[in-house]
């Protein structure tokens, strides 16, 4: 089967969910308002593609690559980027939902989170070097062997990363977020 193209096209308000989204690449095309939940991504490649306002709720992104992608105002509850293709994987994520969903074993530095929902996020033995999260919400996040040195989060609140067990060499934190580092301890911060 032929493999399909497609550039610089923009893909207004389609339901992926009942519509299949054609196999094959895209390069340097917007989404806005379509809906991927439950789709099947699988093998597709975005390539500085912008989603603007979609939902990716449990979305089947095995092989998927995302390469130089932006998502904004974007739904991705329970999203396997642990199954994407890792070559050249790389994002951004602003206003976004991303509860449930796994970086599992990633390698993706210098990734920017900005007002971003990642509660019960899989950031187990992630490569988060030089990642930036700015306004974000960590509640129940998993962060194991997680190599976040020269991460930055001084603005994001609910955070619980273990020192011993994770590497934060020069990551920034605020006087406000120290006790996220601290809770095996059960003490008192005040």
């Amino acid at each position: 089967m032929k493999k399909l193209y497609f550039d610089d096209q923009n893909f207004q308000g389609v339901d992926y969910s009942v519509e299949e989204l054609a196999e094959g690449d895209y390069n340097n095309c917007s989404f806005a308002a379509c809906n991927f939940s439950n789709a099947n991504l699988s093998a597709i490649n975005f390539e500085e593609c912008r989603f603007d306002n979609c939902d990716f709720s449990n979305a089947k992104t095995r092989k998927t690559a995302f390469q130089g992608v932006t998502f904004k105002n974007c739904k991705l509850l329970g999203l396997h980027f642990d199954e994407c293709n890792s070559f050249l994987l790389s994002f951004y994520f602003e206003n976004c939902q991303l509860n449930l969903s796994s970086f599992y074993q990633l390698k993706i530095k210098n990734t920017k989170f900005k007002n971003c929902i990642l509660q019960e996020v899989d950031f187990t033995e992630t490569n988060l070097t030089g990642s930036e999260f700015e306004n974000c919400d960590f509640s129940g996040a998993i962060f194991g062997n997680t190599i976040l040195e020269k991460a930055d989060f001084r603005t994001s609140i609910n955070f619980s990363i273990d020192p011993e067990i994770n590497r934060i060499k020069k990551a920034r934190f605020s006087t406000d977020g120290l006790s996220g580092l601290l809770d095996k301890y059960d003490i008192a911060i005040e």
